[in-house]
């Protein structure tokens, strides 16, 4: 147990130590600690504290209740993965990758990976009482499905002789179908908006997942509407804009998903998270800072 006092401690002072149940009574801790119902994975949070910290690893952004002898694994890395590859996808097209312009390569993605499984996750994070988790992650599932629909030719919905063709809308607005797409984005933009104000009491890491995110709709909005109103060259640049942004949230998805997988169990190193000052957290990582300063 005298070697893994420092991975104890480091996990401890970021935020999201698994800790070791009380009352062992001389059992051998470490295999107790990592003995989650056979699943190294479900990251059950004991000990003695009533309430944890904010962790972008579980999902979570507010502090939240311990929960002892879960049955059910941590969602949110799966969640987070899946929506972060199928990002990934969309915003290399965005970016004009390799001269890929269609975004038709991220349809199967956005039905599978990123649609139904990130929506499977969203309704574990239900089962465990992660309400934000499953608010987010269920939406941003629904979000890629409805996305993929939107690009499938069988419902026509964007084709060349769907509701917004030219022929239809020669009077009215040749580019209506930008505006609607628009629209579209519009409104996830404003959802992101929500989630965003609820990360600003968590970390760092999870702040700028939802602040990317939040900025690439609002980039790829935008150029849908300089598109509609025939700026080509503005809607190409906002467009690269939405791109990049979307690569840095895709990432930054990734990350939060490896700090919420990674502990001493299974890994050599664990991903710091970088707890906000004002969040409950880093008050106390700067009272205990200031305890240390007076005793020494």
């Amino acid at each position: 147990m005298a070697d893994q006092a420092p991975a104890l401690a480091q996990e401890k002072e970021m935020g999201h130590t698994t800790g070791t149940a009380p009352g062992l009574n001389g059992q051998n801790a470490a295999a107790q600690r990592y003995d989650y119902g056979g699943n190294p994975m479900a990251r059950i949070h004991t000990g003695n504290d009533a309430r944890l910290p904010a962790f972008g690893g579980e999902f979570q952004p507010g502090l939240y209740k311990s929960v002892e002898a879960r049955k059910f694994a941590n969602p949110a890395p799966l969640g987070l993965s899946a929506f972060a590859l199928t990002t990934f996808v969309l915003s290399a097209v965005n970016l004009g990758t390799r001269n890929v312009s269609a975004p038709n390569i991220a349809v199967p993605l956005a039905f599978g990976y990123g649609g139904l499984v990130q929506l499977l996750a969203g309704m574990w994070e239900m089962a465990v009482g992660n309400t934000f988790g499953a608010t987010a992650l269920s939406s941003y599932g629904g979000f890629w499905i409805a996305y993929a629909i939107l690009l499938t030719p069988n419902w026509n919905i964007l084709g060349a002789d769907g509701p917004y063709a030219t022929t239809a809308t020669q009077a009215v607005d040749p580019k209506m179908a930008e505006s609607a797409v628009g629209l579209f984005l519009t409104g996830w933009f404003i959802f992101t908006t929500i989630l965003l104000l609820l990360t600003l009491r968590s970390t760092v890491m999870f702040f700028m997942l939802f602040f990317t995110l939040d900025l690439a709709f609002l980039m790829l909005a935008c150029g849908a509407y300089a598109n509609d109103n025939n700026a080509t060259d503005a809607s190409h640049k906002l467009n690269q804009a939405g791109g990049a942004f979307g690569m840095l949230a895709a990432f930054l998805a990734w990350y939060n998903a490896f700090a919420g997988m990674a502990d001493s169990s299974n890994s050599f190193f664990l991903i710091p998270v970088f707890h906000f000052p004002w969040s409950e957290k880093g008050r106390e990582n700067r009272l205990a800072a200031k305890s240390e300063a007076e005793r020494v």
